[in-house]
């Protein structure tokens, strides 16, 4: 059985539906990437995963419903999101933005640290101090301090820096290689997730329209469903 098991996924906002049957699923140390081009499903996805809208269909975590839980359950479940646009604590240091959801288990601030040296460097320094791409690894780091067995990244290096998205993409080949967190990405690149990606998952107007190993992605497909 799937770790995160989704099937026929539908969703709405008031009597918009923006859910029309997303299908995915993740095994544990699994890396799956979530694609497709804007306003196709993506984020509503993941809000349905997180209990931040209402949802049918089957979602299932470890073999657990998901439907009647507030989302702070799920969270306690060990689901970590880092959510589309950071929001971090912008008052708080960094080093309390870390300890602010800290749960115990393998991943502690001297990890993250490690993970993510430019953190270690400003651990007094106030969020809003950051630039955005250590904003963006702050948001890691914070959603890894919630010690989660499945870890969720809405656009995490959308409209950053080149050097700054190479340093991400590295913390999370390293992420993949030495855990066994099963990462759900949302990117737009194939070029960049094909170095982490097990498997994908393309929306197209809220369903699952194409979805295989991400080796199995040919150019054709790419151009049909993520393309501009």
């Amino acid at each position: 059985m799937s770790f995160l098991r989704v099937e026929n996924l539908t969703a709405s906002y008031g009597v918009s539906q923006a859910l029309y049957g997303v299908d995915l699923h993740i095994d544990a140390g699994e890396v799956v990437a979530l694609m497709g081009r804007n306003g196709m499903g993506k984020s509503t996805t993941v809000k349905a995963i997180c209990r931040m809208i209402a949802s049918d269909g089957t979602l299932q975590l470890d073999g657990q419903s998901l439907h009647a839980l507030p989302s702070h359950r799920v969270a306690r479940l060990g689901v970590g999101l880092v959510p589309e646009g950071r929001r971090c604590f912008a008052s708080l240091t960094v080093r309390e933005n870390l300890i602010a959801s800290a749960r115990l288990g393998d991943w502690t601030l001297a990890k993250v640290v490690d993970l993510f040296p430019r953190l270690g460097e400003r651990l007094s320094q106030k969020a809003a101090s950051l630039s955005g791409g250590e904003q963006q690894m702050l948001a890691i780091g914070r959603a890894l301090m919630t010690n989660p067995r499945l870890l969720i990244l809405d656009e995490a290096t959308e409209g950053l820096a080149p050097i700054i998205r190479q340093e991400i993409w590295v913390s999370l080949e390293r992420l993949k290689s030495q855990t066994q967190v099963a990462i759900l990405i949302i990117d737009k690149s194939p070029k960049e997730l094909a170095r982490v990606a097990d498997q994908a998952v393309i929306l197209e107007r809220g369903k699952t329209v194409w979805s295989g190993a991400m080796a199995d992605m040919t150019a054709d497909i790419s151009t049909r469903f993520v393309g501009v």
